[in-house]
């Protein structure tokens, strides 16, 4: 058992204070789909939970800092990481009416994958600070999803990623498909 520390009565060092603006960027970014990842980042080992692995990964692999403002670096994040087989040419396609148009290649019968996986978006709006998520769109011998945005994401840019899970544990890690302009 730990004692909590005590505070110190030193102002904090600048690298400190660096890490600190890190932490909070992550977790002000992933805060709204901490349910996903309680469920499907890595498989909670020991006393780090899972949540706590995706906050570890985002800050270590998916910040970068300039001229000391850490930012993320939206290709590099995960939403989810498993074991599950993940997409094969996965793509997005923004079409009128804030609609957009996901496809990829049915890879069921690579390594662990099944035709019956349940296909997932998460789409992010960087300018609104905002996240849609849309679980249970399709499987993955479909091939093809289409999700709609509310209207009030017309003309804004947004980051897409996609997971595939099985069963309440199980998933592949989630590839950025980009930044899409929605229409």
């Amino acid at each position: 058992m730990r004692s909590t520390p005590k505070p110190s009565s030193r102002p904090p060092s600048e690298k400190q204070l660096l890490q600190q603006n890190k932490f909070k960027l992550v977790i002000n970014f992933l805060q709204p789909i901490k349910n996903i990842q309680s469920r499907y980042f890595g498989s909670g080992s020991g006393s780090k939970s899972r949540v706590n692995m995706a906050t570890s990964y985002t800050i270590n692999e998916a910040v970068q800092v300039t001229a000391n403002v850490p930012s993320l670096v939206y290709n590099k994040i995960l939403i989810t990481k498993g074991n599950l087989a993940g997409f094969q040419n996965p793509s997005a396609v923004p079409q009128s009416g804030q609609m957009l148009s996901l496809s990829w290649e049915d890879n069921s019968i690579q390594g662990n994958a099944k035709a019956t996986d349940i296909a997932n978006a998460v789409c992010y709006c960087e300018e609104l600070g905002t996240f849609e998520i849309f679980q249970s769109l399709n499987d993955r011998s479909s091939v093809t999803a289409d999700i709609t945005l509310a209207p009030y994401y017309s003309g804004k840019e947004i980051h897409v990623w996609m997971y595939f899970n099985i069963e309440e544990s199980l998933a592949c890690n989630s590839p950025y498909l980009g930044m899409f302009t929605v229409l």
